[in-house]
């Protein structure tokens, strides 16, 4: 953050004085991430894709949802009887409200230990942070939207590589999963996430022009999401549909 404008003189001062108001001024959102959850990859698209957040700094956290679950003492929702079932239609109809591509049919083995992708994540996060919007679209369409095994071993060099550029660095990345600095750094995430008041995902932490700062949890809530941050809603039916 631009903070000059204490040391020059007036008339430069200016124009970084200006930047430093817009970037207190500019939403922020932070959007915790595993590859597992459908409905965080919903929420990831709207965040990507809508123009409601054109304004927002968006910062996307590796995080590794069993610990968190663990961490909460929170079942994990397919073990709940009925709400197995619930849980595939309801991300099916918020897909179908906002239009965004995922299979109809859950991944194999679901739900399945993303550990080893969350920890490339992480390791992206590390080494290249400026790749994390691209690297977690990948993954999540390589999950939810066509199905590719990303947990085998070629698939994740394949996707790493399309991210990072070459197979030498790819490998770089992937080797650095095996650390205890990675390792350290998705348990740091996920514990961050549990201080911020996460107990499940998709989960929000987002700060107004104002300075407020407040966690939301669930697609349905981002209505409220966009009322924290003074954004204004469409008027579509998807839109209409969230709290």
């Amino acid at each position: 953050m631009c903070l000059q404008p204490f040391l020059y003189t007036p008339r430069q001062s200016i124009p970084c004085l200006l930047k430093f108001i817009v970037e207190m001024a500019q939403p922020k959102i932070t959007l915790y991430v595993d590859i597992v959850s459908p409905f965080a990859y919903i929420a990831f698209y709207l965040l990507r894709h809508s123009p409601v957040f054109k304004s927002c700094e968006i910062t996307y956290v590796p995080i590794f949802l069993g610990g968190l679950m663990k961490e909460c003492g929170n079942k994990a929702p397919l073990t709940v009887k009925n709400k197995d079932k619930w849980i595939n239609s309801e991300r099916l109809n918020w897909c179908k409200y906002f239009n965004v591509p995922m299979s109809k049919r859950s991944p194999p083995g679901f739900p399945n230990n993303t550990i080893s992708l969350q920890r490339t994540l992480a390791s992206l996060q590390l080494s290249h942070p400026e790749s994390m919007p691209q690297a977690v679209s990948l993954f999540w369409e390589n999950f939810w939207v066509h199905w590719n095994d990303p947990m085998k071993s070629e698939n994740l060099q394949a996707m790493v590589r399309t991210i990072v550029g070459s197979d030498e660095e790819a490998q770089k990345v992937i080797e650095r999963t095996k650390s205890d600095e990675v390792k350290n750094i998705l348990s740091d995430n996920t514990q961050k996430a549990f201080k911020d008041g996460a107990f499940g995902l998709p989960w929000f932490v987002a700060t107004n022009a104002k300075g407020e700062t407040q966690g939301f949890w669930g697609v349905d809530h981002m209505g409220q999401l966009c009322d924290h941050l003074g954004l204004d809603r469409p008027a579509s039916k998807g839109w209409r549909a969230l709290l």
